[in-house]
């Protein structure tokens, strides 16, 4: 077990997880089995834009500390010289150091987290060995060991475990209220969604390497209607829209396209919904395994016992070329996903569609 402060429990603690999405999906377990062990102290979270819905109004967080880096860097990229940035740097610093924690955890291990952690105020400032580019310097603690070949969720949890926190007790899902499920009750209902099963897929990646030819989700989604019976419904980011409308173009009968039209709340109450989500590696594929559903996914030049859908019953699915995982972003033949044939990913999907058949009949 970790050492308390003073052998007293922190009374404010600042999560710092700056970003992916998938990433901070992942960090969800630490935050709820930390708020059950310190259940009056003050937490919050310091996070970029990108992910920063997925935390927002989450009832274990007292308030969401915003790092808008993104932001500041495209508008200097494009505006050189321009103060409002600066000035909203300058804003953001104040409000980080304006307090004093008792514990800063840094999730991140990265450059831009560690000078984070290193210009906030804590007394404790921890984080995990095999932190990069730096970022261990900032912490005023030894780093606490973790594994690399575990899942990214239990490595967040060996430092609940180290902050003598149970580890057993949470389900990490992401919160979302009543206004967000009616927006999606309704985004079906126009789209004429029935009592027939609803499968999602989730195309597109944002490295080269993790993506699968277009033409295949297409044939895929065609056999699972003509053979499953299942009604599609493809999602991702506003950028996707047009690379997903092609794919659609490729079927018969178009089917529901809500890439970029959701929010991520509205996402992942949309998951909810589908009986499974077939996916690339990027963060939708964590949302949805949050969210309780099967995953199927399809897994090239990264490892899925590090970053892959977390928990029972989803179905990964490799080609297992030699050079797999090589975590590069630009390949020159990208064998490991080429070769990945329909057939494999439709047995996947259609193992979880008959166990969970089986298990909807049997609670009848």
């Amino acid at each position: 077990m970790g050492r308390i402060l003073n052998g007293e429990d922190p009374a404010s603690i600042l999560i710092v997880k700056l970003s992916a999405i998938g990433d901070v999906v992942h960090a969800l377990a630490f935050l709820q089995v930390l708020r059950g062990r310190f259940p009056r102290a003050r937490i919050d979270w310091l996070v970029e834009e990108a992910a920063q819905p997925l935390i927002e109004g989450h009832p274990a967080i007292d308030k969401v500390l915003l790092c808008r880096r993104k932001s500041w860097e495209r508008t200097l990229k494009h505006r050189p010289g321009s103060l409002g940035p600066l000035r909203e740097v300058w804003a953001f610093l104040r409000e980080l150091r304006s307090f004093e924690y008792d514990l800063v955890v840094d999730l991140q291990g990265l450059l831009k987290s560690g000078v984070l952690v290193g210009l906030s105020r804590g007394k404790r400032k921890i984080g995990m060995t095999g932190s990069r580019e730096g970022a261990g310097l900032f912490l005023n603690e030894r780093a606490i060991p973790v594994n690399y070949e575990e899942h990214a969720v239990d490595r967040y949890l060996r430092v609940a475990e180290y902050l003598g926190c149970r580890t057993d007790l949470w389900d990490g899902r992401i919160p979302f209220t009543e206004a967000e499920r009616r927006s999606v009750d309704m985004m079906l209902a126009r789209a004429g969604v029935g009592e027939e099963p609803l499968v999602a897929i989730n195309p597109v990646a944002r490295w080269q390497t993790k993506l699968w030819d277009p033409e295949r989700f297409a044939d895929l989604a065609g056999r699972m209607r003509k053979e499953l019976g299942c009604r599609v419904v493809f999602t991702g980011g506003a950028t996707d829209r047009p690379v997903i409308h092609d794919i659609c173009r490729m079927m018969e009968g178009f089917p529901l396209n809500l890439a970029g039209r959701t929010t991520l709340k509205e996402l992942a109450c949309l998951y909810t919904r589908c009986r499974l989500l077939i996916t690339t590696d990027t963060g939708p594929m964590h949302m949805a395994a949050a969210m309780g559903r099967p995953v199927v996914a399809l897994f090239g030049p990264t490892a899925p016992w590090r970053t892959g859908p977390y928990g029972k019953g989803h179905r990964v699915i490799r080609s297992g070329v030699e050079c797999s995982p090589c975590f590069k972003k630009r390949c020159s033949h990208m064998t490991c996903m080429k070769e990945i044939g329909v057939g494999d990913v439709f047995n996947g999907i259609r193992e979880i569609v008959e166990e969970t058949t089986k298990s909807e009949r049997s609670e009848e």
